[in-house]
């Protein structure tokens, strides 16, 4: 049974939306106040299609994801305070929409995202769910909490990161974790943010590799070795890490942020080729390029968490113009379009509110005709060598 509903939701806009998520489920039960205004609905199994709980293997471990999952950076309030009402809400909608894959960091929010994701977790069957979390970073009081910035996060929690990329940093991260996400097992972990963004001092960038490649990844295949973890990963913002950071270290996986989307496909004949050859599956952690691919070219719209440049903006309306044609929404092209390349394993969109994990529910099981990508090719609005979903 899906179930959407407006948990602390009191804007127009959240209410044309839901009741556009409505439109696009399909038929089901759906509340409306005096108004008339959507505040309730449910849908029952049909409106999933199986790839939201269908598994594929993660490399050659013994874990399996689903093709859909949530991403929670945006429970850790990035963009905009998230009361807890839908903080809860989001995650129980994923619930019930059967979402059983679940992605979080300690530096989302830093703390807040696993607090929040672990609160709501704990109390479901933890056979029944996988949750993966990072490691790289681990959260301190900071020396003066009063004046201490928390930027870039809007709201979060008030906790200093440490950086530490070695047999003891990452056996610390996993411990924290364990105790922020209130749960004595984690299904896999990931390398998160080894690059040059994050570490710009060049002495400082190589040292914190070295860590990793001498005795962090030593943790790492201790702990899967154990039976602590399944499997480990690298999470990877940049076509520079994929080809040059994530091939210094054994993996399972990678986590690709921004490098592969119906935008960017510049990483298909390297980076992400480079993972098919060494049997590395990807997880995709930023389908819609940070929110560009949902909100489309309008004023405003964000890419790469920044605004959009008039040239991305540009090729986003060329986009546009072309699923419009078809009838096809621009997320629910940008969510499936990245499921189609045969090494990635799972697509987990974020969501702050409800109404937008339907939205991607709804988007995942739009039908997109052969036609759509076709002229996408042709166009040359994406690699014409880009592999596309079946019709």
């Amino acid at each position: 049974m899906v179930v959407v509903h407006l948990a602390g939701m009191r804007d127009d806009q959240n209410f044309v939306r839901l009741a556009h998520v409505c439109d696009l489920l399909g038929d089901g039960d759906v509340e409306r106040n005096a108004d008339g205004q959507v505040r309730y609905c449910a849908f029952g199994e049909r409106a999933l299609s199986d790839r939201i709980a269908s598994p594929k293997r993660v490399g050659s471990t013994s874990l399996s994801l689903p093709a859909f999952g949530l991403g929670t950076v945006h429970l850790g309030e990035l963009y905009g305070k998230v009361a807890e009402a839908d903080s809860d809400a989001t995650m129980q909608a994923a619930w019930d929409a059967g979402v059983r894959y679940y992605d979080t960091a300690p530096w989302y929010g830093r703390g807040l995202s696993e607090h929040r994701l672990g609160g709501f977790l704990r109390t479901k069957p933890r056979d029944q769910l996988l949750i993966t979390t990072k490691v790289g970073r681990q959260l301190a009081r900071p020396k003066d909490p009063k004046t201490f910035d928390r930027s870039p996060w809007v709201g979060g929690l008030n906790f200093e990161v440490v950086w530490d990329y070695s047999y003891d940093g990452i056996m610390r991260s996993y411990a924290q974790a364990l105790q922020r996400l209130a749960l004595d097992t984690i299904d896999a972990l990931v390398i998160h943010d080894l690059s040059a963004d994050y570490h710009p001092d060049p002495v400082v960038f190589e040292a914190r590799q070295k860590d990793l490649r001498d005795s962090g990844i030593k943790a790492l295949e201790e702990l899967k070795k154990t039976g602590d973890i399944k499997a480990y990963g690298m999470g990877i913002n940049t076509d520079a890490e994929l080809e040059e950071v994530a091939s210094q270290v054994p993996l399972d996986f990678c986590l690709v942020a921004m490098p592969y989307t119906l935008l960017d496909q510049r990483s298909l004949h390297r980076g992400m080729a480079s993972c098919a050859k060494r049997g590395v599956s990807v997880i995709i952690g930023a389908p819609f390029a940070s929110g560009i691919l949902v909100t489309g070219s309008s004023a405003g719209a964000l890419y790469n968490y920044g605004k959009a440049s008039p040239e991305v903006q540009a090729r986003v309306r060329g986009i546009e113009v072309v699923c419009r044609a078809h009838g096809v929404s621009l997320p629910a092209a940008a969510l499936q379009f990245v499921l189609a390349h045969p090494i990635v394993v799972s697509v987990i969109p974020g969501a702050a509110r409800a109404s937008e994990v339907a939205e991607n529910v709804a988007s995942l099981n739009a039908r997109i005709p052969a036609a759509c990508w076709a002229d996408l090719k042709a166009q040359k609005l994406i690699d014409p060598d880009s592999p596309v979903p079946a019709a």
